[in-house]
């Protein structure tokens, strides 16, 4: 009995410590199931080798591989169940075999357990447990014997990186766990069984074991000193974030044809009884009518093509749940899918999907949309459970859109605008104010002026959207289809300051099939507190779209006071003759050329001095503004001046916009003006940095800095307005608009 409780300890430590490795690596799952399969490896593969302690070593390893295989399957089995994967189980373990690391390390966070995301722990907790053991126990090796559980933990906490907290816990345990292993008497005793210094004289003994222990005691020692010593060191190596093994492997990617299906559109318009799928909804879309099917959403735009720009992590049948924005009604929706002539790899569904089953996805929660990495193949069937929110719509004519970095992406206006639709966004934007307002603008502008036609030719880069929206309509102008449709909103959405993207989807359907008559796009603008909000600037098609021309008239400048028509004097009745004056008995008035004369003259007196007392009230404005006052005064004075300078040259900056984004803004308008020559670089950076430090940290600017934002502004105005016409240098300085804006 006693030698069997010696030989328990070494083998129960090496079981804990294998599942330990387990228990870390399943906190990135999304259920125990990992765990419990690792633990069932760490406990199978040490009895086995305890079993086998008496056969001789080389037929260890073959019995332990054989009920290595059967767990494997068992495992695969139970794991597939779980994901409710179609298929044999020959088929999946094919697959898993083929795909286990790569899908394991671009699996998204929480992993759910499916065969390829347990067969490599399950693996290698199983050869840890082989190895150890046979070391271990076979050899007598104890400390040896845990390196394989030591790698195996390691790279489990590896394999977690950044994505769980630190494992304390589990990592005190193991060692824990170890020392246990190693303080234990082992399995291996001597034959004799007896001291091995007994047989020696009392004194030698007594010698040799006072060696011994003083030998233990200096290791003891030298092994607390190194700790402490090295402890910091080790310590502050490690209070970095974790690397994280996933950004060396590539996710699964799309197609060339998927980066961009809204050049599809065309080609469907053109066959539009294709069948691409079968929909049949099992629950929901009772209560706000049919669901709109998503495809792809595009958020990336160079100026030549829309891209989906998507990046895809494995996902099991679970996917990760985002809470909707306050106010937002949702309603769930269950369909099943059946793929016809669909091609690619991108997987429609309703939005926001929650649950896939039946096949095999990976899924971009930025953007909500699916991808099947195998492809789509006719007869593919899976069903899909949704979320659709609706967002309260009485939010919107209030809400306001965000800014910064965080939506840069979807705010960004590549270069190479035409001036055109820079003027038309400007203009509308100008007419509305809520962001709302100016989105709802746009969509009703493309839906007044334009044309639906399939036989449109496709294509959105700037060339081809500037020939939709200004070309000749007998030329083939101002007419697409909804590729051109969305790509226009988006397009002209950002340049108004409205964060935009474009979606790629099939017409709300219940019940039926899907033809390519049903695809379209459409745009969205995002909404602080609401989310992504669709617009529809399709035409309507009982209405007749009016010429661009009654409309798209850019608003020019305020005009001076000397370009004011003067008021119409209406014409009264021809009077009577009045008799002729008597040269001999008065004095005659004054003559004709004389009063004409007279009233020119008054009159350009008249002008002038209006001219010159709005020039003296713009100089003493500027003067104010860049002289009066404490420093942040100052400051936020010399940005006005610039903000009024752009307003001026036609290109003004709007309210929602951070200063760095002014700033760029200012540069490009400089460099436009000068023929691509911008002699003003980091100088408007400069101005924006000294407003953001009177915001951020009031108080803190100097009469130095104030006289830098000084200097800055009027160079930038002095070099803006030195571009403009000698006319229009004119009408610049006695332009009345600064003295009436708001400031």
């Amino acid at each position: 009995m006693a030698r069997v409780l010696r030989a328990v300890p070494v083998p129960l430590a090496l079981i804990v410590m294998i599942a330990l490795a387990g228990v870390v690596l399943g906190r990135v799952y999304a259920d125990p199931l990992l765990t419990r399969l690792t633990a069932g490896a760490a406990v199978g593969s040490v009895l086995v080798s305890v079993a086998t302690r008496r056969l001789p070593s080389w037929l260890v390893a073959p019995l332990s591989v054989a009920a290595l295989a059967g767990w494997a399957l068992l495992s695969l089995r139970l794991a597939a169940a779980h994901a409710a994967l179609p298929g044999g189980l020959g088929e999946v373990a094919a697959d898993a075999a083929r795909n286990a690391i790569p899908r394991l390390l671009t699996a998204m966070i929480p992993v759910e357990p499916a065969p390829d995301t347990v067969l490599v722990p399950v693996v290698a907790a199983w050869l840890a447990g082989l190895a150890a053991a046979e070391v271990a126990l076979r050899a007598g090796r104890v400390l040896l014997g845990y390196l394989p559980p030591v790698l195996l933990y390691a790279g489990a906490l590896y394999v977690v990186g950044p994505n769980a907290g630190p494992a304390v816990g589990p990592t005190v345990l193991f060692a824990a766990v170890a020392a246990i292993g190693l303080a234990a008497p082992g399995g291996r005793a001597d034959p004799a069984g007896a001291d091995p210094v007994a047989g020696l004289a009392p004194a030698v003994r007594a010698a040799v074991r006072l060696r011994l222990f003083a030998a233990g005691a200096a290791g003891v020692a030298v092994v607390v000193a190194l700790a402490a010593l090295l402890a910091p060191v080790v310590a502050g190596q490690v209070d970095d974030r974790p690397v994280d093994p996933r950004r060396y492997v590539e996710p699964p990617q799309v197609e060339s044809l998927d980066e961009n299906p809204l050049i599809r559109i065309s080609g469907w318009a053109l066959n539009p009884d294709q069948k691409l799928l079968d929909v049949r909804t099992e629950a929901g879309a009772t209560q706000a009518g049919p669901p709109r099917i998503r495809l792809a959403v595009l958020s990336d735009y160079d100026g030549v093509t829309w891209r989906v720009g998507a990046t895809y992590r494995n996902a099991g049948r679970i996917l990760p749940a985002t809470e909707p924005a306050g106010g937002t009604a949702t309603d769930p929706v269950r369909q099943e899918i059946t793929v016809a002539d669909l091609t690619g790899r991108l997987l429609p569904a309703v939005p926001t999907p929650r649950e896939v089953s039946g096949a095999r996805v990976a899924y971009d929660p930025a953007t909500g949309t699916l991808i099947r990495p195998e492809g789509l193949a006719p007869g593919l069937r899976y069903t899909v459970a949704s979320v659709r929110e609706q967002p309260d719509v009485n939010l919107l004519s209030t809400a306001n859109v965000p800014a910064g970095d965080a939506v840069a992406r979807v705010l960004r206006v590549a270069d190479g605008a035409p001036e055109q639709m820079r003027r038309l966004a400007t203009q509308l934007a100008e007419e509305n104010g809520a962001p709302y307002a100016r989105g709802a603008a746009i969509a009703d502008f493309l839906a007044e002026h334009y044309r639906v036609t399939a036989d449109a030719p496709s294509g959105h880069a700037y060339p081809n959207l500037a020939f939709f929206l200004f070309g000749p309509r007998n030329g083939g102008g101002q007419r697409g289809t909804s590729e051109q449709f969305a790509a226009a909103f988006a397009v002209l959405g950002r340049l108004a300051g409205l964060p935009t993207r474009v979606v790629v989807g099939f017409e709300p359907k219940a019940d039926g099939p899907v033809r390519a008559a049903d695809a379209y796009a459409w745009p969205e603008v995002l909404f602080e507190g609401v989310g992504w909000v669709p617009f529809d600037p399709m035409p309507r098609p009982d209405e007749e779209p009016r010429p661009v021309e009654e409309d798209f008239r850019p608003k020019p400048e305020d005009p001076p006071p000397s370009e004011v028509p003067a008021p119409t004097v209406e014409p009264t009745a021809t009077p009577p003759a009045a008799a002729a004056p008597d040269r001999r008995g008065g004095q005659a008035g004054p003559g004709t050329p004389v009063l004409v004369g007279g009233g020119a003259g008054g009159l350009v007196l008249l002008l002038g001095a209006l001219l010159l007392t709005l020039a003296a009230l713009r100089r003493r404005l500027s003067r104010g503004r860049l002289a009066d006052g404490d420093p942040g005064r100052r400051i936020a004075g010399a940005w006005r001046e610039l903000t009024d300078a752009l307003r001026l040259a036609g290109h003004p900056a709007g309210a929602d916009l951070a200063a760095a984004e002014v700033a760029d803004r200012a540069r490009r308008t400089l460099a436009e003006a000068q023929a691509g020559q911008v002699p003003v670089g980091g100088e408007v950076d400069e101005l924006a940095g000294l407003l953001n430090q009177v915001a951020f940290a009031p108080g803190t600017a100097t009469p130095a800095q104030a006289d830098r934002a000084a200097a800055l502004a009027t160079g930038y105005v002095t070099a803006l307005r030195s571009t403009r016409s000698r006319w229009r240098r004119l009408l610049w300085t006695v332009h009345p608009g600064p003295l009436r804006w708001r400031r």
